[in-house]
């Protein structure tokens, strides 16, 4: 009985562990570049890659995303979203610094002169902008074996908790959503969806304050799944899906290819 025990709890603390290495916090960067600068820009985050490879070998980030924007509410405010992925809050926060990036680039182009490496952050930095960033916590994702790699779309759906709805809208998501979207996933008509939480303390006047990424394969996939409807769903599952769908609003979506990835 007392072995069965130990095995109980040593169970139930391994759970929580493994929960807790998942446990992704990442950052969004919206990035707008001038339409003279885009072919020297998309040559700098060609060389980036490499260096934010470089920081995933020193446990610095989990990962790092390049998506190029194919649509959304304005695309004059930015043409590309940076993601960095992280393993604990504090990492985030503090980022990967410019000592820090450019420590990395001399590791990955080490014919670069310090000069060079310095001269080179100096015209990435003059040549974008960055018109919205944000600090996200992962909350769930679905269950599924995708493969994150360049050519996939996604859609970034920025959604703000209605007053006084946000544990409403969290339950909606997890309870009603995520099942449709694991279906959809099971169904071949999605590749991998996940559910996103401002990690930072907001006010009422927030723009946002939860984020969902909807991946797909390729736009078969992609348009498939904007045309399906299940026909078996029932009454209660559609009055359920409504009254999720009121605890929110759905500020923007932007679509999305990516271009560069590191994992």
């Amino acid at each position: 009985m007392k072995k069965l025990l130990f095995l109980m709890i040593c169970g139930m603390l391994w759970a929580g562990s493994l929960s807790a290495q998942q446990t992704q916090y990442v950052v969004f960067e919206f990035i707008k570049v001038e339409n003279d600068q885009l072919f020297d820009y998309i040559e700098f985050k060609d060389l980036m890659e490499k260096v934010y490879r470089q920081a995933l070998n020193d446990k610095q980030i989990k990962g790092w995303d390049f998506w190029s924007l194919q649509s959304g509410a304005d695309q004059g405010s930015f043409q590309y979203i940076m993601i960095t992925y992280y393993e604990d809050p504090v990492k985030m926060m503090n980022g990967l610094d410019e000592s820090k990036m450019m420590a990395y680039t001399k590791i990955a182009y080490p014919h670069l002169s310090d000069a060079q490496v310095a001269n080179l952050f100096q015209q990435s930095l003059a040549m974008r902008e960055l018109p919205m960033r944000l600090y996200m916590k992962e909350i769930m994702s679905t269950s599924d074996a995708f493969h994150v790699k360049p050519g996939i779309l996604a859609s970034f759906d920025l959604m703000k908790a209605a007053e006084g709805k946000f544990d409403a809208y969290e339950k909606a998501e997890t309870e009603v959503f995520k099942p449709i979207h694991q279906k959809r996933i099971d169904q071949g008509l999605m590749g991998h969806w996940s559910f996103l939480r401002t990690a930072l303390p907001l006010g009422s006047e927030a723009k946002s304050t939860h984020l969902t990424m909807n991946m797909y394969k390729d736009y078969m996939q992609f348009f498939n799944a904007q045309a399906y409807e299940d026909i078996n769903q029932t009454e209660a599952q559609r009055k359920a899906v409504n009254e999720g769908l009121s605890s929110r609003d759905q500020k923007w979506v932007y679509l999305a290819t990516l271009e560069n990835v590191v994992r």
